[in-house]
């Protein structure tokens, strides 16, 4: 196939941004999205020119590296499939594909596609987690947990932290993120004597680093790779609620 890509270019977040085409051709339909960006980059480095920044990793759905706004649809056109599973059989020959970086004010471009999501980071390290002291592994059975609780906490925990929810926000919330990291907590045993802070904390960091609030459109979802349910951000409200009303 030949294909036009019409790439968002921009030096850093002072910089303004601009638009450049490119013709890419001999694309396999077999291709990942990545794999067309890696042709187009070493034919541009051959040529002696800046190659497109854009993260990724493992390239296998996991790492929530890749973060492409392509066609205006977080991660493509594809649903629950990540930038890097995306394959060029999703598209024709003659086809013009446009490529931003996710659209935030929390995410600040570093550079082309590649955006700064250490805001997550701080989001996680302001309660996502649990205070245990280290040792032996505890048995697997040692703390009994009912199934149906376990299989919504595994669901909640699947979450890569891509981002692809706050791009496709049209508030830039990061509501379904936080609350299924809550949710994969609070949902079990080892999470409940932090759950009222850990709450607390963690829409605090939220609001501060500038993420929108949610007005329930269900954006979010629709557009999540790995299919985060929205009742996650129903219960982080109720979590907060029950934490602002017996704190103390």
């Amino acid at each position: 196939m030949k294909l036009t890509l019409k790439v968002w270019r921009q030096q850093n977040s002072q910089e303004k941004g601009r638009f450049e085409t490119y013709q890419v051709s001999d694309v396999s339909k077999d291709m990942s999205f990545l794999e067309v960006f890696d042709v187009l980059n070493e034919r541009l480095i051959n040529e002696g020119k800046d190659p497109i920044a854009f993260d990724h990793d493992c390239r296998e759905g996991i790492c929530g590296m890749c973060s492409m706004y392509i066609n205006g649809r977080a991660h493509g056109p594809w649903d629950e499939t990540t930038t890097c599973q995306l394959h060029m059989r999703a598209y024709n020959d003659g086809d013009t594909i446009v490529v931003e970086p996710w659209r935030a004010a929390a995410f600040p471009v570093i550079k082309d596609l590649t955006v700064d999501r250490t805001a997550f980071d701080r989001i996680i390290q302001a309660g996502g987690y649990i205070s245990v002291n280290t040792g032996n592994a505890v048995d697997a059975n040692a703390i009994p947990i009912d199934k149906h609780d376990a299989d919504a906490a595994f669901a909640a925990a699947a979450c890569i932290g891509c981002g692809a929810c706050v791009a496709a926000c049209k508030n830039s919330s990061a509501m379904l993120f936080t609350s299924a990291k809550v949710s994969q907590l609070a949902l079990l045993p080892q999470g409940h004597p932090e759950r009222k802070q850990r709450a607390l904390n963690m829409v605090a960091q939220m609001d501060k680093e500038g993420f929108g609030s949610c007005t329930n459109t269900g954006a979010c979802e629709a557009e999540c790779p790995k299919g985060i349910s929205l009742t996650n951000i129903a219960r982080l409200n109720r979590e907060v609620l029950v934490a602002g009303l017996s704190s103390e």
